[in-house]
């Protein structure tokens, strides 16, 4: 008697050439006898056997296999489909790392996403992007191009002016946090740059705030030159930093820069300040935004607002490419290399460089938001969303990042180590960091710390003792050795300035020293205690947790409030050029006019402004701690009294006497 074996799966024995076509069944079914009782032995259970009394009951057998060996070769043809491409050489590639990278003659792309149900790799020239075209579509094999829940492909080939995107398609179920849809291209959250409009402020095809965007793929040709840069590593207490716009610092004509609103035009502005004893730039938001983002007439000034600051983050990789005099050029890469640029000759005066990040929210937003790269990649993981899919707002700005989930804290700290160890800066300043401390949607302490914690009743956004990723970041081999400030609170209502989780190498913007000074020096009785405990380096609020008077970055003015001009010129805030009616902007400032309200003053009023700045000079100097400078206020920069000026691409915001030798240090 003869037996037939068979698996119930091709898969399960991993090869597509288990024999399992309904010609071969039919074939070694026609040979065998049909005997009143007939044994049948299935390989995956080798020990049970059933007996069949008749030849009709041996038929129905029969013919069930033939049609479970079509099915089975049906399955096989399904699955086992090799992505193709017409102008690349594909293979399955590699999980790790994410992005895009170069390895062995070509590029390993590399996305995770749990929750997607396919994936199709978007591969675009440059110039069918500006037509908004996709030159190439790869449609990855959820067996072959996908271990565990990341999406990977391998390609050689010619990558000359090429980008890169993604589409996932999956559930469109916001009340279930998916917003999965396969119509729109999204980007690599690990890409290096993104590309999409070649100029600052300047609408796209079709006068599009919100073109296409498309991701670069990394050449062997993207060497940059370091000069044998190296990290300064100064020690935290001998910082002297400056708060700096990148356009605005330069864009103004009297900065008389070859490259204005630049990278480059900041590298030709290093020596005023290390003249000024600089050692430390902290950069507004140099990762990748939409300038455009809330694009409209402003009928008050008849120009158009803009997202000036750049609060509002596309792409956590990628330098802001429009900061560069290159734009567009060679896909972002000359982009990149004149961020490496300013970093490298800022160094060689003995200048570090520290960003400002915002790992809070992204400029996707709430619901309304648009889908460009985290939400249609797997909204539900990256950010904070309550049962329902509604989003959290911790951040005030319709989307709250989930920084202590699992992958995301890691992305967090992926991304921080390549800006570190690729392009050479010294640390960075986080924005409402107080949001990194928040539990993560679906807390499970399980999951973060292996053991459940007995009377765990956290619930998302609770504020975290421990939380995972500040405990990531502060012992990281890499990141605990540069600088890492904290604007210690949220618009949530979380104020943690003295008390931010910080492993003793911490700091943080003291928000509490701004407002003392303030109140001091305008001559409000009841603060010369505290104004004292300021000049010591605030140790009510450091010295009982371990830190020093260098874990506290004293400053006055910043860019979000009174430039420290309208500090002394004005009682109100004056916001009417933003078009909101003044409804905009913080009301309680600690200002003072010294007598009269507004720019226009008498002599004396003018002589007793300029006496009182330098009062808040000489305090910052003189206190301990880490003095923050804010652009402009060197020379007394007025924003006309307006303490909210994200919005404007003009005077208000830009630098206009670098050169004019009328410094008030002077």
């Amino acid at each position: 008697m003869e037996l037939l074996q068979f698996t119930s799966s091709p898969l399960l024995h991993g090869s597509s050439k288990f024999i399992n076509s309904p010609e071969f069944y039919k074939s070694k079914l026609s040979n065998l006898k049909k005997p009143p009782t007939t044994t049948f032995r299935c390989c995956n259970h080798p020990n049970k056997t059933s007996h069949f009394a008749n030849s009709k009951a041996f038929e129905n057998v029969t013919k069930n296999l033939v049609i479970r060996a079509s099915k089975s070769a049906e399955l096989e043809t399904a699955v086992i489909k090799k992505p193709q491409s017409q102008r690349f050489q594909v293979s399955k590639g590699y999980p790790t790392p994410f992005g895009a990278t170069l390895r062995d003659g070509g590029v390993n792309f590399s996305i995770f996403s749990s929750n997607a149900v396919s994936a199709t790799l978007c591969l675009i020239t440059l110039s069918d992007l500006q037509e908004n075209k996709v030159t190439e579509e790869i449609a990855l094999d959820s067996f072959a191009n996908k271990t565990g829940d990341v999406w990977h492909v391998f390609l050689k080939g010619d990558f000359k002016d090429m980008l890169y995107g993604y589409k996932f398609d999956g559930k469109f179920s916001p009340q279930e946090g998916h917003y999965f849809d396969p119509t729109k291209i999204v980007l690599d959250p690990y890409a290096k740059a993104v590309i999409s409009r070649a100029q600052f402020g300047v609408l796209g095809p079709d006068e599009n705030c919100w073109p296409q965007m498309a991701c670069l793929v990394p050449t062997p040709e993207d060497e940059f030159d370091w000069e044998g840069d190296l990290p300064l590593k100064y020690p935290q207490r001998d910082l002297i930093i400056y708060e700096v716009h990148v356009r605005g610092f330069t864009r103004h004509e009297s900065s008389k820069t070859e490259h204005p609103g630049t990278y480059l035009g900041v590298v030709e502005k290093l020596d005023h300040l290390k003249d000024l004893g600089i050692n430390c730039l902290e950069l507004m938001p140099c990762h990748e935004f939409n300038e455009l983002e809330y694009f409209s007439y402003n009928s008050v000034l008849g120009d158009y607002k803009v997202n000036f600051w750049g609060y509002s983050t596309i792409n956590y990789f990628s330098p802001m490419i429009s900061y560069s005099s290159a734009g567009i050029r060679n896909c972002g890469h000359d982009a990149i290399n004149e961020f490496k640029l300013l970093v490298r000759e800022a160094h060689k005066r003995g200048i570090e460089v520290v960003m400002d990040v915002v790992f809070n929210h992204t400029v996707e937003g709430n619901d309304k938001g648009p889908i460009l790269s985290f939400r249609g990649v797997d909204n539900s993981v990256y950010y904070m969303l309550a049962p329902k899919g509604e989003f959290y707002n911790y951040s005030g700005c319709g989307n709250t990042f989930n920084c202590n989930h699992p992958v995301v804290r890691q992305f967090i700290v992926d991304c921080l180590r390549y800006w570190v160890t690729e392009m050479h800066v010294d640390g960075f300043r986080f924005d409402l960091a107080s949001i990194m401390t928040r539990g993560s949607s679906l807390w499970d302490s399980v999951n973060v710390y292996g053991i459940p914690i007995e009377g765990d009743l956290l619930t998302t956004g609770t504020p975290l003792r421990s939380p995972p990723l500040i405990d990531l970041i502060s012992n990281d081999p890499i990141l605990r050795g540069v600088k890492l400030i904290a604007e210690a609170w949220d618009t949530g209502g979380l104020y943690q300035v003295g008390i931010f989780p910080h492993w003793g190498i911490w700091s943080e913007w003291n928000g509490k020293y701004r407002d003392i000074v303030r109140q001091f020096i305008k001559g409000t009785d009841g603060f010369a205690g505290a104004f004292a405990e300021c000049l010591c380096g605030s140790p009510n609020l450091y010295q009982g947790g371990g830190r020093k008077p260098w874990n506290s970055i004293n400053f006055v003015c910043a860019h979000d409030g009174f430039s420290l001009a309208d500090l002394v010129s004005y009682n109100q805030k004056h916001n009417l050029a933003n078009g909101e009616d003044n409804n905009d902007g913080e009301t309680h400032n600690n200002s003072w006019n010294c007598g009269q309200e507004g720019e226009f003053a008498n002599i004396l009023v003018k002589k007793l402004r300029r006496r009182q700045m330098r009062n808040f000079f000489l305090c910052l100097m003189v206190s301990q701690g880490v003095p923050m400078i804010s652009m402009g206020d060197e020379y007394g920069h007025t924003k006309g009294g307006n303490n909210n000026t994200y919005c404007h691409d003009n005077d208000v915001n830009l630098c206009t006497l670098l050169i004019s030798g009328t410094l008030l240090t002077q």
